[in-house]
């Protein structure tokens, strides 16, 4: 009889915990789950605003929830404080037409989504060691232009990183005067942080180039102008390590290649890097 009991008991408890685990995977992967929470959000932000205006904020996050897969968010850049407010990553200017600029993150399918907690920040960066148990993000910086209150995508472009955003802005690359897209990432692996950063070499209307830049311990790699064309450059550093100290052995210049579509070098022809 106390067989009996004992069976009974640890049924009523398998049956429970896997109730709850099904309910935990069901907010994590359940896209009508996640739609809902979004839309309910999203009224609250409308009863809240007080001045609308053509394509705002509250626009744009409402045409990523019905124009892409489930799971896709607009990132937030990080406060610049301690009790700062993070602000969307999103940027409104006019350089040609009614731009709108943002960073949007996209969830792996068939893993849970992402939240934007686990991609941000410079904890958030060791996701690029293993991400899966936290789902997969995929960066996008994706430009649009308001047209009669409508949304229409000029071009998007894949961050390579899955992990450790902070924050992006527009800077002018001066030797060239070429306006570009920074986003900074802070990057614990090499405890230091990288750049990408997306010049508009032919116009804000063309799809960007991207350049990455980076600091840390052991790893640098600054912006140059090697060959004076249009492309902007950069030099890489290589660094020398014993147990008093660490100090850099030389630095190599890399050019972009037009043909190849490469960074190369001629310290070594068997040297190359895409960004």
């Amino acid at each position: 009889m106390k067989l009996v009991k004992y069976l009974i008991v640890s049924l009523i408890f398998i049956v429970a915990c896997t109730s709850e685990q099904r309910e935990g995977e069901d907010a994590a992967t359940s896209s009508g789950k996640e739609k809902e929470i979004r839309e309910y959000n999203l009224e609250v932000e409308k009863e809240r605003a007080e001045n609308r205006f053509p394509c705002d904020t509250i626009a744009l996050h409402e045409y990523i929830m019905d124009n892409y897969p489930p799971g896709t968010y607009i990132l937030q850049n990080e406060p610049s404080t301690i009790y700062g407010i993070p602000k969307p990553a999103i940027i409104y200017f006019k350089d040609g037409g009614n731009f709108i600029l943002t960073l949007i993150v996209r969830s792996k399918e068939s893993e849970r989504f992402v939240e934007r907690k686990n991609v941000q920040g410079y904890e958030s960066s060791f996701i690029n060691l293993d991400s899966t148990k936290l789902g997969t993000a995929f960066f996008y910086l994706t430009l649009f232009e308001c047209a009669d209150n409508n949304f229409e995508k000029i071009w998007e472009a894949e961050v390579p990183i899955h992990g450790g955003f902070s924050k992006m802005s527009i800077k002018t690359w001066k030797p060239k005067n070429i306006k570009y897209v920074e986003l900074f990432y802070e990057d614990g692996i090499i405890s230091g942080h990288r750049k990408y950063n997306f010049f508009m070499i032919d116009g804000w209307r063309k799809p960007p180039h991207l350049l990455e830049t980076y600091v840390g311990i052991v790893h640098k790699r600054t912006l140059a102008n090697i060959n004076n064309d249009k492309y902007p450059d950069y030099y890489e550093y290589r660094f020398i390590e014993d147990s008093l100290r660490i100090r850099v052995r030389d630095s190599i210049p890399f050019y972009w290649n037009e043909k190849k579509q490469l960074y190369v070098t001629k310290v070594n022809p068997r040297w190359f890097r895409k960004y």
